[in-house]
């Protein structure tokens, strides 16, 4: 078989499943994408039938603005930015510097080590034992407990995604990095850190939709409402209703909450899509 044929052919495939992804996204992400964005715009009746359809009386002004003065909205963004960006980084450096010790070394332990972080991914979140630690250290109800706590919550992820990535790379630049007297953290930090710079991004992106979406342990262990991120703000505003939930504000609400996720995905795409093809033919 001519290289022209073969190369049709694959085109021919790769847009059939483009075709077919298209296809999958339509019900499961678009429409209800639309169906959020579009009861944004209705009025608090028109919103309750939750419908496709176009707004006949348009609210939207209203609905933001009702949003961004009621609803803590710029409290929660700012309590969430001051989480989120932090935590990510900690974890990002602590998880890539744990994954290249567990890649580069044989100990047993270290390997038993490895598989209990791994394993973190899949485990339920303990919350009793963790507020009886916090409370133990003084920080229970704490925006740094809170912190403290993601942290640890998240490692696995970047560990798992980063190990399987170090142990691809060769060795000689290491080697020759301490035959010249580099130390360790020199070597992590001018070698080994630029490498995995794509699959990092990929796990940032991770941990962002992660952060950004936690409810679970913010609901249990942020006590004080000038602390509140954006998920306890979107749940305490959709239950401050007498009347009932107002769907035309919750879902100007989870619009604005999202707004930043689609922005920073938007931002970070190419490097996410390199991260994983480097991720798959290195790993």
């Amino acid at each position: 078989m001519s290289t022209p044929t073969v190369l049709r052919k694959g085109r021919r495939r790769g847009r059939l499943r483009y075709l077919l992804l298209t296809l999958f996204a339509v019900p499961w992400i678009l429409v209800p994408f639309w169906m959020l964005l579009v009861n944004s715009f209705k009025t608090d009746g028109e919103s309750g039938t939750l419908s496709l359809s176009w707004p006949h009386h348009w609210n939207a002004g209203a609905n933001y603005s009702a949003v961004i003065h009621q609803g803590s909205y710029f409290t929660g963004l700012r309590n969430s930015l001051l989480v989120a960006v932090p935590t990510i980084l900690a974890v990002l450096l602590l998880g890539s510097m744990a994954a290249w010790v567990y890649a580069r070394s044989k100990s047993r332990v270290l390997r038993v080590a490895y598989y209990g972080s791994a394993l973190s991914i899949v485990l339920p979140p303990a919350i009793i034992p963790t507020v009886y630690v916090l409370a133990k250290l003084d920080l229970n109800g704490s925006q740094l407990g809170y912190m403290l706590t993601i942290t640890g919550t998240r490692l696995g992820i970047v560990i798992f995604l980063t190990t399987g990535f170090v142990r691809a790379l060769p060795m000689d630049f290491e080697e020759a990095a301490e035959l010249d007297g580099a130390s360790k953290w020199q070597t992590y930090r001018w070698m080994i850190l630029p490498m995995l710079t794509p699959v990092l991004a990929t796990g940032a992106v991770m941990l962002v939709i992660g952060i950004w979406n936690d409810f679970y342990f913010a609901l249990f262990l942020l006590r004080d409402a000038g602390e509140n991120t954006l998920p306890l703000t979107l749940y305490q505003f959709a239950n401050s209703s007498v009347h009932g939930m107002r769907w035309n504000l919750v879902f100007a609400h989870v619009v604005l909450t999202s707004l930043p996720l689609l922005l920073i995905y938007m931002i970070l795409q190419r490097r996410v899509l390199s991260g994983l093809t480097e991720g798959s033919t290195t790993g």
